[in-house]
């Protein structure tokens, strides 16, 4: 179950000596084809780092024939010379993989301000490189991870096709785009256009709904590549809906390993004016630290919940709001109604249901909790 589960991929994961610990730290994910179609969405935080920079020019055509990885620095606000780094993979990789280095995908994760030693990256690609094998994935999802306590990845099964996928991401988890590291593989045969509406599509209700500290990072990618080896064709809505899935379920995986996290929230909005007025309402619940310190208390505290709605431009009457959490309505009319005390929060998974009555749209953005654990993690990262 991994990104070379698709026919035409191979992948690797190898010990570039970034990493102080001595983990794996580089990977490498080359499309055999034989066709090479590729999408990717980007971070939309202005501050972007240099491996951004360069792939938002490399995928322009619609062509990515490899993707490299590492982890252990971001290469972030390192001036000119980080840049140059950024392009040195690029160009190792295309020597190794016989390919040009405008083909070449390359992200980093890690501390920001960071410089990558140039060196080591180089003799890493060349690792990788020698260590390309069919059943590489489970090594390259263990070469991206970071403050990740397990990898996380994930196949989906179409008719005579499939899609994998590995994610990287524990924290800085807020949309737009993605707040990780993704890498998905398709052996379907999908035209770059077909795939950029697929992947935008399935991000927008994924990815793009997770917000688990309202923190955006400056390095996130989620690339696409298929390599049409199944000959299979299948229709954009299949798909869609596939590369949806694949999309959720990692998403999924990154919420359960956000940093120090005990509980995982979904927040649904219903009856909302329009999707982006009840995204708009639910984000604003899943970015309160008061709503949020509440959850790991076990307070069930709708007013909490109330207030961050009052915050939005949304559409609804202040006086006429209903709230459930864990299926008891506890706010009816925006006043109290069901007992408090009978919601059990000791499970880890959360439910926040809000009724805007305001029309017929819904959305659901998911977030967890704000823990003594995560505090301490992110106060102690740099070391």
């Amino acid at each position: 179950m991994t990104i070379t589960s698709p026919a035409g991929f191979r992948a690797a994961g190898v010990v570039a000596g970034l990493k102080s610990t001595g983990a794996k730290d580089l990977a490498l994910v080359v499309n055999d084809g034989p066709t090479h179609d590729s999408a990717s969405v980007f971070t939309a935080n202005r501050c972007k780092a240099n491996p951004i920079l360069w792939s938002q020019e490399v995928v322009k055509d619609g062509v990515v024939r490899a993707v490299v990885l590492n982890s252990g620095g971001a290469n972030c606000y390192t001036g000119p010379d980080g840049f140059q780094t950024t392009h040195a993979v690029a160009e190792q990789v295309a020597t190794r993989v016989g390919i040009g280095a405008g083909d070449v995908v390359v992200c980093s994760t890690g501390l920001i301000g960071l410089a990558n030693d140039r060196d080591h990256l180089l003799a890493g690609v060349d690792a990788a490189y020698d260590a390309l094998a069919a059943d590489g994935g489970n090594a390259a999802a263990e070469a991206i991870m970071t403050t990740d306590s397990v990898s996380k990845q994930v196949v989906v099964e179409g008719a005579g096709w499939s899609i994998g996928g590995m994610a990287k991401g524990a924290g800085m988890l807020a949309p737009q785009l993605a707040t990780m590291l993704v890498v998905i593989t398709t052996d379907a045969v999908v035209p770059a256009a077909d795939l950029d509406q697929a992947l935008r599509a399935a991000t927008r209700v994924s990815f793009d709904r997770l917000d688990s500290d309202g923190c955006m990072s400056t390095n996130d990618t989620v690339t696409v590549m298929a390599s049409g080896a199944s000959g299979i064709t299948p229709s954009l809505p299949d798909f869609t809906e596939a590369l949806t899935q694949a999309c959720t379920d990692l998403a999924m995986q990154l919420l359960r390993d956000a940093e120090g996290a005990d509980h995982e929230i979904a927040i649904t909005v219903l009856n909302a004016a329009s999707e982006d007025e009840a995204v708009e309402c639910a984000r604003s619940v899943a970015r309160s630290n008061l709503f949020k310190a509440a959850v790991f208390g076990h307070d069930p505290n709708w007013g909490r919940v109330l207030a961050s709605i009052g915050t939005t431009q949304a559409t609804f009457d202040p006086a006429d709001l209903d709230v459930a959490m864990n299926g008891v309505w506890v706010c009816r009319n925006s006043t109290p109604a069901e007992d408090p005390t009978t919601v059990d929060l000791e499970p880890r998974e959360v439910s926040v249901t809000i009724d805007l009555k305001s029309g017929d749209a819904r959305a659901t953005v998911w977030t967890n909790d704000l823990t003594h654990a995560y505090v301490h993690e992110n106060s102690a990262y740099s070391s």
